[in-house]
Order: C-alpha cells, then sequence, then structure tokens
C-alpha cells in the first residue's frame, strides 16, 4: 500500500512538472538563462522525490545552476532528470555526475533542437503557410497550423513519459532517431517551398530565362553563404535592392 501511495503521489507530482515544462522560458535572465525556469519545473517531482528536508533543499540547489536548451526538449530534460534524481536518493547514481551529464544532456540536445526544430521544422511550417496564403488555401493554412500543433504536443508528452520511464536509456534510444538528417532532409524541402513562393509571386507573364536566370543565381547565393564565402547579411540586404527596383520598374 505504501509503494502505491508513493508511486500515486511521485506520478500526479510529474504531471505538474510536464505542465510547468512549458514555462521553463518564461524566467529567463542573463545570468543563468533558463535556470529559473527549469528548476521551477522540477520543483513538485523533488518535493514528491526527498521527504528529507535537507536532501531536498541540496536537490533544489543543483537546479538553480546555468542552464539553456531548446524549449522543445523540456519536457524531455525534465523527466530524465527526474527519473536520475530517484536514482539519487537510492543511491544507484552519483552526484558528483550530475553537473557533467546536465551540461552534455542539454547543450547536446539544445543543438539538435535548434538545428532540426527551429532551423526546418518551423521554417518549413512557415514556408508551407505562405505558399497556401498565397494560393488561397485559407483554411487548409489554418488545419497545417492546427496539425502541426498539435504533433508537437504529442512529441513533448511522448518524451516525457519516455524519459520518466526509460531515464538515461531513452537518450541512446533518441540516437537511433536520427534527428540531425531528418533537419537536413527538412531543409531541402524548405528550398523547394522557397521555389514555389517565387513562382507564385513571380511577375506574369512568366519569362523562362528570366526564371532560371533568377533560380540560378538565387542558388549560388545560397552556396557562397553555406560554404562562407559571403554573409548571409549582404545577400538579404541585395535581394530587398533587387525587389524594390523590380518593382519601381514594373
Amino acid at each position: 500500500m505504501e509503494k502505491s501511495a508513493e508511486k500515486k503521489k511521485l506520478g500526479l507530482a510529474f504531471v505538474r512538472c510536464f505542465l510547468r515544462s512549458y514555462f521553463v522560458g518564461a524566467g529567463f535572465n542573463t545570468r543563468g538563462l533558463q535556470n529559473i525556469g527549469f528548476s521551477f519545473a522540477m520543483q513538485p517531482g523533488l518535493e514528491a522525490i526527498y521527504s528529507d528536508h535537507a536532501e531536498l533543499v541540496k536537490a533544489r540547489k543543483r537546479y538553480v545552476k546555468h542552464y539553456n536548451s531548446h524549449p522543445f526538449w523540456a519536457p524531455l530534460l525534465v523527466a530524465v532528470f527526474l527519473s536520475v534524481e530517484v536514482q539519487i536518493r537510492d543511491g544507484r547514481f552519483p552526484v558528483q555526475l550530475l553537473d557533467k551529464l546536465k551540461n552534455t544532456t542539454s547543450y547536446t540536445l539544445s543543438a539538435i533542437g535548434d538545428s532540426v526544430f527551429a532551423g526546418s521544422g518551423l521554417i518549413f511550417w512557415a514556408l508551407a503557410t505562405v505558399n497556401l496564403l498565397l494560393a488561397g488555401h485559407h483554411t487548409q493554412a489554418m488545419l497545417l497550423g492546427v496539425v502541426l500543433f498539435s504533433v508537437l504536443q504529442i512529441f513533448k508528452g511522448f518524451t516525457f513519459w519516455s524519459g520518466i520511464n526509460k531515464g538515461l536509456g531513452f537518450l541512446d534510444e533518441l540516437k537511433r532517431w536520427d534527428l540531425i538528417n531528418w533537419g537536413e532532409r527538412l531543409k531541402f524541402a524548405n528550398a523547394f517551398l522557397v521555389l514555389l513562393i517565387w513562382f507564385q509571386l513571380w511577375p506574369r507573364p512568366l519569362n523562362g530565362l528570366e526564371w532560371y536566370c533568377g533560380t540560378g543565381a538565387l542558388g549560388v547565393l545560397g552556396w557562397m553563404v553555406a560554404t562562407g564565402k559571403i554573409a548571409r547579411e549582404i545577400v538579404a540586404v541585395f535581394v530587398v535592392v533587387i525587389g524594390v527596383l523590380t518593382i519601381y520598374m514594373l
């Protein structure tokens, strides 16, 4: 009965941690970055794990240090470290290794999140929405946003559940998802969507020579930015100037 009551107590506390993980970025500061929001998200779980007040105070101090990662990974990271705290309480994980584990995990997932979510996924949603709106498909554009938002919530819920139940073992499973390469593939789709937007905005009637020269120039500029031969800011200014001159000439 005691184990069942403790399991129920932990379960309710972990649900609160999951909900709080949505607010990890709310306490952003220049010193610890997301540490306030992260410790706030961990708090209910730590209170449920540690019945001894002295141990609870020590656990709290472990999460007010510097912390920063992509917000989409917040539920997973909260779950993984709650799982680790249970192991620390039971003497199955050396607390001396926690800081190294926390920094390595959060920074690695941050890099993946910036590349896959911010650098590919969110851009895909934005470009696809613009394409649908330009084509006059307003309802489909709204539905796309709703579907992707729902998928994101499912992703957060699933990774949190996996982090709680599988702990550090889920990180090994995460490697097999090959997210970095999927992000690269999505960037090719984004490039196609950019061309599609350009095609929809191109003045009619469509001149084949102008179109192929323009897309070729865009490809060369993209290659120069990717290889570091020119700054992306210069390309952005160049595109804006060309666009303004084109509108003025028309």
